[in-house]
């Protein structure tokens, strides 16, 4: 299992650009037994910062496995969700574009 800072650098690779053109959004993920990440989308561009956001769009919490699990595609978002291993804060819709601008 790849450690909740590899898995947000892999993210980077992943970025779908294209489908981040006129975004505008930072996604904050709270990861329960590691560090907090943002990332700042805008306009096509994708910056990654290590701790927490005063007003983040959308805040994911999650434990290290959750996100792993969900990150790789081996565990289905909205089902994390539905379990009670993903909680959402914020706009939860913007939650289910994340796969849009980091596809697998």
């Amino acid at each position: 299992m790849s450690t909740p800072a590899e898995i947000i650098e892999s993210m980077k690779s992943r970025f779908n650009t294209d489908a981040a053109a006129g975004v505008d959004e930072i996604f904050q993920f709270d990861i329960e037994d590691a560090d907090a990440y943002h990332l700042i989308i805008k306009d096509g561009a994708l910056d990654i910062v290590a701790g927490t956001h005063d007003d983040p769009s959308v805040t994911l919490i999650m434990d290290s496995e959750t996100m792993s699990g969900v990150m790789s595609g081996e565990i289905d978002g909205m089902q994390a969700f539905m379990m009670g291993k993903l909680r959402a804060e914020g706009n939860m819709m913007l939650a289910t574009k994340l796969g849009a601008y980091f596809p697998n």
